[in-house]
Parts: C-alpha cells; sequence; structure tokens
C-alpha cells in the first residue's frame, strides 16, 4: 500500500486531475499522507518578478491552493513542501531523499517532437524517480 505519496502540483488542470488520482489512492489506506510540492524556478526572470519575499510565498501558495482545497474536502492528510530548480530534477530528487512510494504528476500531453525538444516532467520523473510513478493525463 502507498502510505507516502509525493504530488507535484503547479495550479495547473494537469495538477489538478493528478491531485483527484492521488485522493483516490490515498483513500484506500487510512495512514496515507500526501506531500504536495511546488517547484519554484531558479531564473533570473522569477527573481526579478517577485523580488519580495511576502509576493513570492504568496504566488507559490496561490499556485498549490487547487490541490489544498481538493485534499482538504477529502480529508486526506497533506503537507506542502516549496522546492527551488527545474522541476523535473528537484522533483526527482526529492522523492528519492525522502522514501516516497508513489508519485503522482500530470502530463500537459505534448506531441514526441514538443516532448524531444522541450522536455517533459512527467518523462523525466518516470525515468529518474526510485519508486512508483504515476502519470495523469
Amino acid at each position: 500500500m502507498f502510505n507516502k505519496i509525493l504530488l507535484a502540483s503547479d495550479g495547473s488542470e494537469y495538477a489538478i486531475r493528478a491531485t483527484e488520482k492521488a485522493i483516490e489512492v490515498a483513500k484506500c489506506n487510512p495512514e496515507t499522507t500526501i506531500h504536495v510540492v511546488y517547484v519554484a524556478g531558479d531564473s533570473k526572470g522569477d527573481v526579478l518578478q517577485n523580488w519580495n519575499t511576502l509576493g513570492a510565498q504568496d504566488k507559490r501558495k496561490e499556485k498549490v491552493s487547487p490541490s489544498v482545497e481538493k485534499l482538504e474536502a477529502a480529508r486526506i492528510k497533506y503537507e506542502v513542501k516549496y522546492l527551488h530548480g527545474e522541476p523535473g530534477p528537484a522533483i526527482v530528487k526529492h522523492a528519492n531523499e525522502n522514501d516516497f512510494d508513489l508519485v503522482v504528476v500530470g502530463s500537459r500531453g505534448r506531441n514526441r517532437l514538443q516532448e524531444l525538444v522541450l522536455g517533459s516532467v512527467s518523462h523525466k520523473v518516470a525515468k529518474r524517480a526510485c519508486c512508483a510513478v504515476m502519470i495523469i493525463k
């Protein structure tokens, strides 16, 4: 059974679908805790746009709030963690260093060319995570 689930969330419709599926899985085991992670980029634009820490914190909370609201409504135990860096590697590192049983991540459904050129967070996570990975379209 999955006791510790990592849910990648960025506020997108894909992340909301992933949240719904993570809730379904979590309901199978009352001991499950879902760890919601949001990865904030380290790009120069992010730093300049969010120069005050309070504004950056509010923006991050806003991004995960749809997932948090669904978890609270379903009465699922959860924690929220904010990571920095490139999303794929940051999620993989966090998952592998913290012994998660399952990673749930949404997929935007890019075509093969887009995925080849742009890369895919879900693909990177699926290839490199040391636990089960559920990709939700």
